[in-house]
């Protein structure tokens, strides 16, 4: 697998292990009736203030998968990944990142790394756009 699929197969994996790890304290409360299993919102409210960025590091990757992902996919499907390989880890590195961060912490320093974080995303999927469009 090129660089550009690892990241592509990253990317969804990362998403789905943070979507299992929301289930798990999920049924963990409904098992041991702390929560109706009725009572969850998408969001987490009312839940710890953890689940609550769980669910908010979750829905920005999810957010993110049409546009970061298609560009992957687009990349793999016109056979351009050498346009996107060269910086496809540093984008999955980026993402990773910034859940991690998102999770930790919601101080200002935090916030302030993890919009870093994203930034270098853009910054990579706008490249990526504009030389996938170039080449067209």
């Amino acid at each position: 697998m090129n660089s550009t699929l690892v990241a592509f197969t990253g990317f969804v994996a990362w998403s789905l292990l943070l979507l299992v790890v929301m289930e798990v304290i999920r049924a963990k409360l409904v098992v041991t009736g702390e929560r109706p299993a009725n009572q969850f919102t998408p969001d987490n409210a009312g839940l710890s203030p953890f689940m609550q960025r769980l669910a908010r590091a979750h829905a920005n990757c999810v957010e993110g998968l049409p546009v970061f992902g298609g560009l992957m996919l687009l990349a793999v499907v016109a056979g351009k990944t050498s346009v996107t390989d060269p910086l496809a880890l540093v984008f999955l590195a980026a993402r990773v990142l910034q859940s991690l961060v998102h999770l930790t912490s919601v101080s200002s320093p935090a916030v302030t790394v993890r919009f870093a974080l994203f930034s270098v995303q853009m910054l990579i999927a706008v490249y990526w756009a504009v030389r996938l469009l170039a080449s067209a």
